[in-house]
């Protein structure tokens, strides 16, 4: 739950500069501040930003998994070479998204932002060029990169800047992150189709999003200079500055707290299922006969149920004191979609695609839960970065080991059964993370 210190404090405390009245410290004195903004102008604009950078944190991953056949074809990859392609992904977030925070203390939440969707852009525009499967990873990389500073920063923006709202932002932001993700799913196989069938093209079209986040983000960068809500974080358990002659606050050693574990356990699980999802769904409905054009509408509905859900779930969950009732929903229905994946692949793909999609909003889930179990900004900075980079180092082994099955037993029934066994381990962690507590307590 929102800090009530957090929650006192105003959307335009946090973005603008101190009072004139208040005493001016030497540093401020040496660095005039820019004029002061409009805390309104700045807040939704701050909502603009949200929801254009959550727009531009999937299509990169899903548009590839529409054409992964295609790019298979045109780049001469194997099974496997595919499945290691599809844990670029949490390679990259796990890697890059620890260093988020550093980036953050340093140059601004705001900045950072801009950063991560200048990479994306950037990755999207090159990777059409890619001559080979090395060429493609990189460029690959390079817009993940973007996504996974990105990834671990909206967390912290939506807490920072809006602390007694953290359920709805949380639910708007990841309603556009699914629109994203199920508009680059069913829109790419018939744009590339409409521009001549070359899937460079396909993929390369989204860095459009990119540049609508990037102009977007550029004044919000720029404009907002920091304030005593973007003061470097620090090790401690508490935003606020510790009383004269008070000793400071004990660090917040998260790697003791059993909660911030079984969150990153939660994290990894759920986001293992959504990269073999996005990555080989397709596939599978095209094995069972099923047309490319329909497997990308199919991933597409799976994606979809994600924009309502992930608005609904958020704010659903900020009302419980304890979240595991939620967690074992949505195991169970992705446990039902498995099964019928298993059984009628094409007969039943609708209901199969629905159930799944329902499933993997233990995403937005994960998102919420990050924000309350820290009483702090500071604190939910560190979970994020630690639930986010170590859940994302126990996903990138699933779509590898889904592409290697597949590639050695000629079918889906052995990746399918691992997919469903995954859900049990989710369900477990997922309950013991969503219990009524917070790190600085364990920590």
């Amino acid at each position: 739950m929102p800090d009530p210190q957090q929650t006192s404090t105003t959307t335009a405390a946090t973005l603008d500069p101190p009072s004139p009245a208040a005493p001016a410290s030497p540093v401020a004195a040496k660095a005039p501040r820019p004029p002061r903004p409009s805390a309104g102008w700045l807040t939704r604009l701050l909502m603009v930003g949200l929801v254009l950078a959550a727009l531009n944190l999937r299509p990169a991953i899903t548009s590839l998994g529409a054409l992964l056949e295609e790019v298979r074809g045109g780049l001469g990859m194997s099974g496997g070479t595919a499945g290691l392609l599809t844990s670029v992904p949490p390679l990259c977030f796990a890697v890059f998204g620890s260093l988020a925070p550093r980036f953050s203390r340093r140059f601004g939440p705001g900045t950072v932002v801009l950063a991560g969707m200048t990479a994306i852009t950037a990755g999207l525009l090159l990777r059409p060029f890619a001559g080979g499967t090395a060429a493609f990873l990189a460029a690959s990389a390079l817009a993940l990169m973007g996504i996974a500073v990105s990834n671990v920063l909206m967390p912290v923006i939506v807490k920072r800047y809006f602390p007694d709202r953290v359920g709805t932002m949380t639910g708007l932001y990841s309603m556009a992150l699914a629109l994203g993700t199920s508009l680059a799913a069913a829109v790419t196989v018939p744009l590339t189709q409409a521009l001549g069938g070359d899937w460079r093209l396909g993929l390369g079209v989204w860095a459009g999003l990119g540049v609508l986040a990037v102009a977007v983000w550029l004044p919000l960068a720029r404009t907002r200079p920091r304030a005593a809500g973007d003061a470097p974080e620090t090790d401690q358990t508490s935003d606020s500055a510790p009383a004269p002659g008070a000793a400071p606050a004990p660090a917040l050693r998260i790697t003791r707290s059993r909660t911030a574990w079984a969150l990153a356990c939660f994290f990894g699980l759920q986001a293992t299922g959504a990269y073999i999802t996005m990555g080989w769904m397709p596939q599978i409905f095209r094995d069972a006969g099923v047309s490319a054009g329909t497997a990308g509408v199919l991933l597409a509905v799976t994606m979809v149920m994600g924009v309502p859900l992930a608005f609904v779930i958020p704010r659903l969950a900020t009302r419980m004191r304890n979240q595991g009732p939620i967690v074992v929903a949505l195991a169970l229905c992705g446990l039902t979609g498995y099964a019928g994946l298993h059984l009628a692949p094409a007969g039943g793909a609708w209901a199969w695609a629905v159930l799944l999609g329902v499933s993997n909003c233990a995403f937005p889930l994960a998102l919420t839960m990050i924000g309350m179990r820290s009483r702090t900004g500071a604190g939910v900075v560190r979970l994020s970065a630690f639930a986010q980079s170590v859940g994302y180092l126990i996903s990138i082994p699933g779509p590898i080991l889904v592409g290697t099955l597949y590639e050695h037993s000629g079918g889906w029934d052995l990746p399918l059964t691992l997919m469903a066994a995954l859900m049990v381990p989710q369900m477990v962690v997922g309950v013991l993370a969503g219990r009524d507590r917070t790190i600085e307590d364990e920590g």
